[in-house]
């Protein structure tokens, strides 16, 4: 564990309050809780999630997850998960660093090594025990941050050797099938990139599976077993959880934030809104406003 209180130290040195913090490593991010939070639903990105300090639970539909400081949350795919800190306190805050990770790279390890992918059945999602190697890696990359000179020429290989932890560790089976063109989950991750890119536009099934390379109905199939919802829900998810960004940080009226993620109806929006996030868009803005268990970008 001492490996995990150096992390934590770091993480805590840049991180002073509740929030997230984006970092000069592009794809390092930094989160603090000094208090458990609500559960908030969001789309994490490709990611691992290593845990410093404290514990934290994610959901995708009926699958629950709880991982801490002896197991990390790998997401595979950019997936719609409902996450809150269930460990924190001011004494011992929730402390975490989240690496998204870098497609290329992980591609090119992939081809280095000259294996054939096995059809892999592990999930998109999935917690594992962590280990001393790979938490080592992260306290490196997170030590860059206290020297940004070096983060140029250092960074990228820091990343690099924690991609290859992560292939031969457990989920490496997963990771090398998601780089076969032709995969399952490589056609539902193009669909989800095509969805996201043009979330705030109408799109039809049958875009998406041409963009994917599926049919309509196998494309509905595949993407419902890995994401636990439709194509057409993801792509409501993401307009909805834009709105509340764009009402929470950035002062957007509810009528306002609704047709700039695309919707024509304010009835439809409010409805719809209220369904995922458990109140209509003003009043669970203010609740956000009022709470400080919310992790907010500092």
């Amino acid at each position: 564990m001492y490996k995990h209180s150096e992390l934590a130290a770091q993480i805590a040195r840049h991180v002073a309050r509740t929030g997230m913090a984006d970092t000069a490593i592009s794809r390092l991010s930094l989160f603090r809780a000094d208090e458990p939070t609500m559960p908030l639903p969001t789309v994490y990105e490709a990611s691992l999630c290593l845990i410093a300090q404290g514990s934290k639970r994610v959901s995708l539909a009926d699958q629950c997850l709880t991982y801490d400081a002896e197991h990390y949350l790998l997401v595979s795919l950019d997936l719609p998960l409902v996450g809150h800190v269930t460990q924190a306190s001011s004494e011992a805050p929730y402390l975490c660093a989240k690496i998204d990770i870098d497609q290329s790279t992980l591609a090119d390890l992939i081809m280095e090594e000259g294996e054939r992918a096995p059809k892999a059945n592990q999930p998109a999602l999935a917690v594992y025990r962590s280990n001393d190697d790979l938490v080592d890696a992260a306290c490196r990359l997170v030590r860059l941050l206290d020297r940004p000179e070096g983060i140029p020429a250092l960074a990228p290989l820091i990343e690099r050797e924690i991609l290859y932890r992560l292939l031969t560790g457990p989920h490496g089976p997963t990771l090398r099938y998601m780089a076969v063109a032709d995969s399952h989950l490589s056609q539902v991750s193009r669909a989800i990139s095509t969805i996201r890119s043009a979330f705030d536009q109408c799109l039809r099934i049958d875009e998406i599976a041409a963009a994917a390379g599926m049919s309509p109905s196998s494309l509905h199939a595949h993407f419902k077993a890995v994401t636990q919802m439709t194509p057409l829900e993801y792509q409501k998810q993401l307009r909805l959880q834009e709105a509340r960004r764009l009402m929470l940080s950035e002062g957007v009226s509810a009528g306002s934030a609704g047709f700039a993620v695309g919707y024509d109806s304010p009835s439809q929006f409010s409805r719809e809104y209220s369904k995922l996030f458990g109140a209509p868009p003003r009043q669970d803005i203010l609740r956000l406003q009022n709470s400080e268990s919310i992790l907010t970008p500092l």
